[in-house]
């Protein structure tokens, strides 16, 4: 692909998602692929393969399923004409990014605040925790540390592959993260068969989530909010969490924003944390100015990620594909 056409389908795919959303669908591409992945699960645990090798088994069966449909209706639309190949490709990579979805979730919640039954209905969309013991400041620290998570998983990484491997390059990180999302799990049934997709997921998130934080430096910077808090409070407070990743952009956004975060977390009514990610001094009694603070921290970092994946495409001309 050329230089021109690759970064025709940058831009395309970033200003169809910011202008329209993800429309949510029946057969889209996350569906489908989903459905795919839960078919080979249960081949696989139905032929006795339910441990590391059936989940490399399966890690295999989705990457290659993914890519090859991708590939195949390129390759078809090719023959008609290019440009379809390329309007294929550029309603792919459309599908595969989430930028104002996430903005306008945290957006409905912020919303919502005035109703806290109906703010809680809107954060269960973006956690997994129980949502019913939250009030407004708990509601609102939930909201935040989902975005700055999901900045990392659902922004950075899938934006900065598609910039520097091309779509493939797209399609295997959001292949791997929808694995993650579906077998990562550790327990009975997925501690071992989830092993790889969870380790891939971990491994290509790992430098989008430490380039977070000097993107959200810059961003609190433009802001003039705390730039000065966000390196000091990553290297402190990003360990807080079990995952390997998340912990970086959760940690910076709170010291972008000069906030505490996470405390008191529940899950199947269980307390299964009560600390804070921040300094003592920072306020943990959060409400919707420092949501919409923190929605405008996590917009600009999307658009400085979008500017710096522009920088890097060319560097897509080096790559065999």
């Amino acid at each position: 692909m050329a230089l021109s056409e690759h970064l025709l389908l940058i831009v395309a795919a970033c200003v169809l998602d910011a202008l329209i959303g993800d429309p949510v669908y029946r057969l889209h591409p996350i569906r489908i692929l989903g459905a795919w992945t839960l078919l080979w699960e249960r081949l696989l645990f139905r032929a006795g393969l339910d441990g590391r090798f059936g989940g490399v088994l399966l890690w295999l069966a989705a990457v290659a399923g993914a890519l090859g449909a991708w590939w195949a209706v390129h390759a078809a639309l090719g023959l008609l004409h290019p440009w379809l190949a390329l309007g294929w490709d550029i309603f792919i990579a459309y599908s595969l990014l989430c930028a104002r979805d996430l903005l306008s979730q945290g957006r409905r919640v912020l919303d919502a605040l005035h109703d806290l039954p109906a703010a809680r209905a809107e954060l269960r969309m973006l956690v997994s925790r129980d949502t019913e013991p939250l009030q407004r400041a708990g509601i609102v620290r939930a909201t935040i540390e989902s975005l700055s998570e999901n900045l990392t998983d659902g922004v950075l990484t899938p934006l900065w592959a598609l910039c520097l491997f091309g779509l493939p390059g797209l399609i295997l990180v959001k292949t791997v993260s929808n694995l993650d999302s579906m077998v990562g799990y550790k327990n009975a049934r997925y501690a071992r068969f989830g092993w790889a997709g969870a380790r891939s997921d971990d491994l290509v998130h790992w430098l989008p989530a430490r380039l977070s934080v000097p993107v959200l430096a810059l961003a609190a910077a433009l802001l003039r909010l705390h730039p000065w808090l966000v390196l000091p409070a990553a290297l402190k407070y990003h360990g807080m969490l079990p995952s390997p990743n998340s912990g970086w952009s959760e940690a910076a956004c709170a010291g972008a924003l000069r906030v505490r975060l996470v405390g008191p977390i529940y899950h199947g009514g269980t307390l299964v944390n009560q600390a804070y990610m921040g300094d003592a001094e920072w306020p943990a009694e959060l409400d919707g100015d420092d949501l919409r603070r923190a929605l405008r921290l996590i917009l600009t970092a999307c658009l400085i990620a979008v500017a710096a994946g522009l920088v890097i495409a060319p560097l897509r001309l080096l790559m065999p594909w």
